[in-house]
């Protein structure tokens, strides 16, 4: 159980900084579009300073996500255990794109701005993704069925 707990919590965080380094990043290019000089410094800064600015809004809403899809891709998985090296992946990248898309939905939010444009939506989903992995990387393999 508690095994679990640390690959829940290192899922979730994972995830979250993949997303807000993402969302910097994004904020960063468009910036450089603009004819801005972003420096390395600049863009190390920015990016310390989104993932623990983002703590008390995005980190909460992916930890909720994942305790809702991770207990979901278990389930799938047990009944169809070839899933098993997709799974958790595929159930993190669903979590965030769900997020995004139910913010959108309900409240005409979203929650990072890089996720209003498709590909800044498919990294967000990647980033869950990523997240997922890492779930499944920390979870202790399944004894085999005889």
């Amino acid at each position: 159980m508690l095994r679990a707990l640390a690959g829940y919590l290192a899922a979730v965080l994972a995830a979250y900084v993949a997303a807000a380094a993402a969302q910097t990043q994004s904020v960063m290019a468009r910036l450089g579009d603009m004819d801005v000089d972003v420096g390395l410094g600049d863009r190390l800064g920015a990016t310390a300073h989104d993932i623990a600015g983002m703590t008390t809004t995005y980190l909460p809403m992916i930890a909720i996500g994942f305790a809702i899809a991770f207990p979901v891709a278990a389930a799938v998985i047990r009944r169809v255990p070839r899933w098993r090296p997709v799974g958790y992946a595929l159930a993190g990248g669903v979590a965030v794109l769900m997020i995004h898309v139910l913010l959108n939905w309900t409240l005409s939010i979203t929650p990072v701005s890089a996720a209003r444009s498709s590909l800044g939506l498919t990294v967000q989903a990647l980033c869950g993704a990523f997240g997922g992995w890492v779930f499944l990387k920390t979870r202790p393999r399944p004894a085999p069925r005889t």
